[in-house]
């Protein structure tokens, strides 16, 4: 699977950038014109004709900044449909110009901040969600909202996470948070409203309604975000309940929404979100898939990191296991790339059969239990980093063939329903971490993904954090997340019949009609 690389590289620089440099006129008895005036005059042409505003704060800030400046100024905007407001104005340096992008992801929050000026990525980092105090899903959160003060608790948590590590990603790059003017933050529609501190209580509830779909341009203060005064956030918009601004966001990053060719964008999280279309057209679904892919349901899960193991390979004559761990430490646990791998290759070694049960005649010596249900040690406690055996049990292998028949059905169901064949696919796009780790070789050998060219994959990384950096750095940017959203139709797959009946069917390694995968060696 090939590596798409981030469309944001360093020292790039962006046309149509939200950074402009102009001089205002010095005022005459022939010309005088109000400052505020004849600097917005003189920004209407670098910014193709917008309509500009200035918030107060600048406002109340512009004489000073005259008087010690000398003549050139660095203006910073941000806006959307034609209308810009000017957020920051200083005399003209040479220093970086900080945008701050923002993946708001239920568990990890991932930051990057950028000089809006050249393009240039100045530093990343990210951080456990401190929301998963509270609950370690949107679900658990959602009804916490519910409590009195809850809501406020929620926001004031993700807010606070937001503007600490924004300052200190700033103090490692010589500058302050005050010197942040403009923010992009995308996430899933609960996290979205979350941010906001908007009621997301009927995000999971009939007809499930979300309270907002398109909150566009706030001031981050006013959402309890600490940077300038000034400052102003774009939140992706939504599409419904399970289809978030995140979504949006990697369908600007990953151009599929621009290209002739027909492609497919899967990104697996809390749920399996899937898009497939062209520059004409978006289809859209979103199912519960992603816990299991994630590593999230065997007791050895966990998210990629330092010690998960994310590869396996097993010899099918010795069956002797080998492991590739993130960071080339002993193994901590397993990711969801790696949960994908060991299936597959326990598939091949004979080790558990068409249904996914294990096969005690295969699996001697290394069978147990846990909690009463067969397990296969993975990992003796003498190899393993924290002395205990990673064990794999039955159940655990249940809850992965359960979602990768979800995974598959997903796609099967959307591609049918408008007229497609896998084949029909130009390009399959896998987003996030899981798609950066992710064997498609693996993932076809359990029937998880379809049996294509291995070309066709391509691993695009964080498109969440790509898109929201796009706005940042485009002006256009934000006028094609509304286009795109306006394109896509949206498939419910919880009322959708075919999927049901496709789902029985995916329940096998790799599926009870094993025609749909020739590249998988079924064991004998």
């Amino acid at each position: 699977m090939s590596t798409a690389n981030s469309n944001t590289q360093p020292g790039a620089h962006t046309k149509s950038a939200w950074v402009q440099t102009v001089e205002i006129p010095a005022p005459s008895l022939e010309n005088n014109t109000a400052f505020v005036e004849r600097l917005c005059s003189q920004l209407e042409k670098p910014m193709g004709g917008m309509k500009i505003s200035v918030d107060m704060e600048v406002l109340k800030a512009l004489p000073k900044i005259l008087r010690t400046g000398e003549g050139a100024m660095d203006c910073t905007l941000f806006g959307q449909g034609g209308e810009a407001v000017l957020v920051g104005v200083a005399p003209k340096k040479a220093g970086p110009l900080p945008g701050l992008a923002v993946d708001l992801g239920t568990t990890r929050v991932v930051l990057r901040l950028v000089d809006m000026r050249t393009g240039q990525v100045l530093k990343e980092s990210s951080f456990d969600n401190p929301q998963g105090r509270i609950g370690p899903d949107v679900l658990a959160r959602i009804h916490y909202a519910e409590q009195e003060g809850g809501l406020e608790e929620l926001q004031s948590h993700i807010g606070q996470g937001i503007s600490q590590e924004g300052a200190r990603l700033a103090a490692a790059c010589g500058l302050s948070p005050k010197d942040v003017y403009c923010v992009a933050a995308a996430g899933n529609t609960a996290m979205t409203h979350l941010l906001l501190g908007a009621d997301p209580y009927w995000i999971i509830r009939e007809p499930y309604t979300p309270m907002v779909n398109s909150p566009g341009f706030l001031k981050c203060r006013d959402i309890g975000l600490d940077f300038a005064k000034s400052a102003r956030v774009y939140v992706f918009p939504n599409v419904g309940s399970y289809f978030g601004g995140d979504l949006l966001a990697g369908i600007l990053s990953s151009d599929m929404y621009c290209k002739e060719d027909v492609s497919m964008l899967v990104d697996v999280g809390t749920n399996a979100e899937v898009v497939v279309g062209n520059k004409d057209w978006l289809m859209a679904c979103a199912g519960a898939a992603g816990p299991a892919l994630e590593g999230g349901v065997t007791a050895m899960g966990m998210l990629a990191g330092p010690g998960a193991i994310e590869k396996v390979r097993i010899d099918p004559k010795t069956r002797e296991f080998v492991f590739q761990t993130i960071g080339g430490i002993k193994p901590v646990g397993i990711c969801g790339s790696g949960v994908i791998d060991l299936a597959a290759q326990l598939f091949l070694a004979g080790m558990i059969d068409l249904r996914g049960k294990l096969v005690p005649s295969a699996c001697e010596g290394r069978l147990t239990e846990q909690d009463e249900i067969p397990a296969l040690i993975i990992v003796s406690k003498e190899d393993s980093a924290n002395g205990r055996a990673l064990l794999f049990s039955q159940a655990d292998l249940d809850s992965l063939v359960r979602s990768k028949a979800a995974m598959y059905t997903i796609l099967r169901t959307i591609t049918n329903t408008v007229g497609l064949a896998f084949t029909d696919l130009a390009e399959f796009n896998i987003a996030g971490t899981f798609g950066s780790y992710i064997d498609p070789v693996s993932a076809i050998t359990i029937g998880m993904i379809p049996d294509l060219p291995l070309s066709t994959y391509k691993a695009l990384g964080n498109t969440s954090l790509e898109g929201a950096t796009q706005v940042l750095l485009q002006r256009e940017a934000v006028g094609v997340v509304r286009e795109i959203r306006e394109k896509i139709t949206y498939m419910e797959l919880n009322v959708n019949q075919e999927f049901m009946n496709r789902f029985s069917a995916a329940k096998f390694i790799p599926h009870t009609n094993p025609a749909l995968f020739p590249s998988v060696k079924i064991p004998q």
